[in-house]
């Protein structure tokens, strides 16, 4: 490492005074003018990672949902899983040392994760569509180069998408071609294996439109096109000439505010989904007969997948573990039509994607999905080797073909994370094969009504949490208040957990009608703000 060369570099990317930032979940978030010194760093973390792991890293550039105004950056790991835990805390500690400190933290780090600094790194790196991820991603090539490490840029992708080319690269091949042609085609293959067993010919050209948010989804959408069938037409819209991104658009505003969004037209009984603004979210949607808008959110999205793999798995006839994870904010009537109806196990775990997909690797089929449309299935490598053993060798014509089409499954799911465009893929096979309709889909249950809330308050540390973050162990007294709260209303639970990122508490409660989950949740605000140091004005209802 050459100390000269670091100080020079990182003089050019200088950090503002008194600024402090946390890596999380979703990286470094912040305004974009507030991130040049922490991308230049994470360039030279990307190394140290890779030089420590012996493969290439992945960097993405976005800041997902968030504004345009704002950006960020995260790490991905060898194989297109997020960065591990105890790396998180090296970024957050290299992002905020101060410039006279940079060559001994980096050091520090070299030290305490066995860096052998004389191995060769390799970098993959990506960007979404913000004005400011251009220059971002320069400034990361800059903290690659001064640690003398090999990148390879891959400019506009969607996040899953760079997710996917470092695990190809890091699998020698065995997941895929490391290229975006690699990911088409493979992607577009799979879909049409798929499709081809549909023996749906009522709606042989299958019409979907498509809000992408403004932003890269729509760019990489239109460059997939041509591989697709003639049997898919999809209708881009919220492309990014004309709006800015993610405005009163995208995935999380329809989530949110349970409305469609501005810049798409839709008809009754249209079938729409949303991206978010990098592409690794989902929603779908439509309106009735009478003008209702109709939400279908990640919850219906793992039911229905769930119950076409369940039904495969039972024709392959092998004693395959499969179960469903979800967190606290599942809506409890969708954890009890499958537990129940389905028979298939469910399992909660804390917020947060990470936590999902560590849970989802312990069975053969591991369905995940937040709420908010982000989620994937992972399979087993003895289940795949398994499956695909099967297609090759089985004589038994039905087993056979149950087994190609999860085979067929397994190629057109992205397992490193949560994917639209080939989320969207999975689903749109499925409702073809089972000439299902938005509505019939929509009809498999009906959500409870729920009321999500945030109370401001003065140190969020306050509230600690257990079993999955459904019940609170401080302030003392706030759990046996939320449990009498509970008790006044049919089929009615809610639960409180502070906030990743800033001093609120969020509050969740769902109840038989909308009118006693919207109490539930004003009641439980005012429980917390009173037990829980609220700042300002007690909330109102």
């Amino acid at each position: 490492m050459d100390p000269e060369a670091l100080r020079k570099y990182s003089a050019l990317h200088p950090k503002p005074a008194g600024l402090t930032l946390q890596y999380g979940t979703a990286g470094f978030r912040s305004r974009a003018e507030q991130l040049d010194h922490v991308v230049f760093r994470m360039g030279l973390l990307a190394i140290l990672r890779s030089k420590a792991v012996t493969a290439t890293i992945g960097i993405m550039v976005t800041a997902s949902h968030n504004p345009e105004e704002d950006n960020g950056i995260k790490l991905v790991d060898p194989l297109g899983e997020m960065l591990h835990p105890s790396w998180e805390e090296y970024a957050t500690q290299l992002a905020n040392a101060e410039e006279q400190e940079l060559q001994n933290v980096v050091t520090e780090i070299c030290q305490k994760a066995a860096v052998n600094l004389h191995k060769d790194a390799s970098v993959f790196i990506g960007r979404d569509t913000r004005p400011s991820s251009k220059k971002l991603s320069q400034s990361v090539i800059d903290g690659v180069q001064v640690l003398g490490g090999q990148y390879h840029d891959y400019g506009l992708v969607t996040t899953p998408q760079l997710h996917y080319m470092v695990c190809c690269q890091n699998t020698q091949g065995q997941y895929g071609k490391a290229t975006l042609e690699g990911y088409y085609e493979k992607l577009s293959k799979a879909f049409m294996e798929l499709i081809k067993q549909s023996h749906c010919s009522g709606e042989s050209q299958r019409h979907l439109k498509i809000d992408c948010a403004n932003g890269i989804g729509a760019l990489k959408l239109s460059e997939m096109k041509p591989y697709f069938p003639q049997e898919v037409l999809i209708h881009i819209y919220n492309d990014g000439t004309k709006e800015k991104l993610n405005h009163l658009c995208g995935a999380d505003f329809v989530k949110v505010h349970q409305k469609p969004p501005g810049g798409l037209d839709m008809k009754p009984n249209e079938r729409c989904c949303s991206f978010d603004g990098d592409a690794d979210r989902i929603v779908y949607y439509y309106k009735d007969a009478a003008g209702h808008f109709h939400l279908i959110d990640g919850d219906k999205i793992a039911t229905l997948i769930s119950i076409f793999l369940k039904e495969l798995l039972a024709k392959v006839k092998e004693n395959f573990t499969m179960a469903v994870v979800q967190t606290a904010y599942a809506n409890g009537n969708s954890t009890r039509y499958l537990q129940e109806t389905l028979k298939v196990p469910v399992h909660c775990v804390k917020t947060g994607v990470k936590h999902l997909h560590h849970k989802a690797q312990e069975f053969d089929v591991g369905v995940y999905f937040e709420a908010n449309g982000h989620g994937t299935v992972l399979f087993s490598k003895a289940a795949e080797t398994k499956i695909r053993q099967l297609v090759k060798e089985e004589k038994d014509d039905e087993k056979r073909k149950a087994a190609k089409m999860l085979e067929n499954t397994i190629d057109l799911i992205n397992q490193t994370v949560g994917d639209a465009v080939s989320d969207m893929l999975v689903i749109e096979a499925i409702l073809a094969l089972k000439g299902l309709t938005v509505q019939q889909w929509d009809a498999l249950y009906t959500d409870l009504p729920n009321r999500l809330l945030k109370v401001q308050v003065a140190d969020r540390r306050v509230i600690d949490t257990t079993d999955a973050e459904r019940r609170a162990l401080t302030p003392p007294g706030l759990q046996e208040k939320i449990d009498a709260l509970v008790k006044k209303y049919k089929l009615s639970r809610a639960f409180v957990r502070p906030s990743g990122t800033e001093d609120v508490v969020r509050i969740y409660a769902e109840a038989d009608t909308q009118e006693n989950a919207d109490a539930l949740a004003h009641e439980v605000s005012l429980a917390v703000f009173h037990l829980a140091g609220g700042k300002g004005a007690p909330p109102q209802p």
